[in-house]
């Protein structure tokens, strides 16, 4: 069928680098949405680095549309933070390699303690004091104080008083991402256990916050005096419950297009065949930019206004689109995803090809891929 097929073209274009663009109008619109069911303080996560959009493009986004707190994975985060000119209160509460006391106080850092242990290191380390906020498992068996332990780290706490400054008192919520309110409810019990224990231990008034993006959204009663916003900040909502707006484009290049008559197997092993003729196009994007490996059918790209499915196994570095009668050619502009809606896929649409969720795609975007922000 060689020449039968009569190509509509796409217009040339000189190639364009793989660029994850962060859309911060966007952040600011999730941050508002967010305000908009509740009365308490806003607390932006940009651990991650933001989630993969830039930690301090999205922090300084949702501080301008009104959060007035930050989160993060580590005191080394923060720092960075303060460094380039950030001043909100921020929290840290992973801390994976440990907390640095010392630049946690002298970079006005908040942490937090989840256990004995950490706690006693934490008051070892400390020259000047430090803010914490206590940590307790509110049934996520995942971090935070078991309801056991809660005496004993607040008798370490109360005694370290001259060394530590308790402000606060944070959970998680395991269910919240069902959207419903009857499965939060044994952790926010919890919460109000814990925060009963705190005041008669004598520390208060404290900052309490349980809810992330999903409670947020879907519980009011799990938003005691502030919620933690991460992937709501970029357009996920976890709950599936609420349309926020996706705050970042990934585009890349057709780096090679050709002709591809019947019987034409595409990728490694040949996995497929067309079975017309066809035009075939290379996109300079593999696993190792993020695009998952194990796709399922229906993924696709934008190019030019039309979606095209990908053909063939995803590469290293790059993937296969089958376009039809249209011939595109190299330097023509792909849209791997966006917040357009339509004929460019969404975050959610890559999550469900790839057997996952949103989260892991904009985390997983690999750093040979560049940033830029509109």
């Amino acid at each position: 069928m060689t020449g039968v097929l009569e190509p509509a073209r796409v217009a040339l274009s000189r190639l364009h680098a793989p660029t994850l663009l962060t859309l911060p109008d966007a952040v600011a619109a999730n941050v508002r949405r967010m305000q908009a069911g509740t009365d308490v303080r806003i607390m932006a996560v940009v651990k991650a680095d933001g989630y993969g959009h830039g930690a301090l493009a999205v922090a300084e986004s949702a501080i301008a549309a009104g959060a007035t707190w930050l989160g993060v994975t580590d005191v080394a985060e923060a720092v960075a933070l303060r460094d380039a000119g950030i001043d909100v209160p921020i929290l840290s509460w992973l801390n994976p390699a440990g907390a640095d006391a010392c630049a946690a106080a002298s970079h006005r850092v908040d942490i937090a303690v989840g256990s004995v242990d950490e706690l006693r290191e934490l008051i070892a380390d400390v020259v000047e004091p430090v803010r914490v906020h206590v940590h307790v498992d509110t049934g996520m068996s995942r971090g935070g104080c078991p309801v056991g332990d809660w005496r004993e780290l607040l008798d370490v706490a109360r005694a370290a008083a001259d060394r530590i400054e308790v402000v606060g008192l944070m959970g998680h919520l395991p269910r919240a991402d069902e959207g419903d309110p009857a499965a939060n409810a044994p952790a926010v019990l919890r919460m109000r256990q814990a925060r009963e224990a705190a005041l008669r231990a004598g520390f208060g008034p404290l900052l309490v916050h349980l809810a992330a993006t999903s409670g947020a959204l879907t519980d009011p009663a799990t938003h005691f005096g502030m919620v933690r916003i991460g992937a709501g900040l970029v357009g996920i909502d976890p709950s599936g419950r609420v349309a926020l707006t996706g705050a970042s484009r990934f585009t890349a290049s057709v780096v090679q297009s050709a002709f591809a008559p019947p019987g034409t197997a595409v990728g490694y092993g040949g996995v497929f065949v067309t079975e017309r003729a066809t035009h075939l196009a290379v996109i300079g994007v593999g696993y190792a930019d993020g695009i998952p490996r194990e796709l399922s059918e229906g993924a696709g790209i934008e190019i030019g206004g039309r979606r095209h499915p990908i053909v063939g196994r995803v590469s290293m570095d790059q993937i296969v689109v089958d376009t039809g009668e249209v011939s595109v050619p190299r330097g023509a502009l792909a849209t791997v995803f966006g917040p357009e809606g339509g004929v460019v896929p969404s975050l959610q649409e890559w999550a469900r090809w790839a057997g996952t969720i949103p989260h892991t795609i904009v985390t997983g975007i690999g750093t040979r891929v560049q940033r830029s922000i509109a």
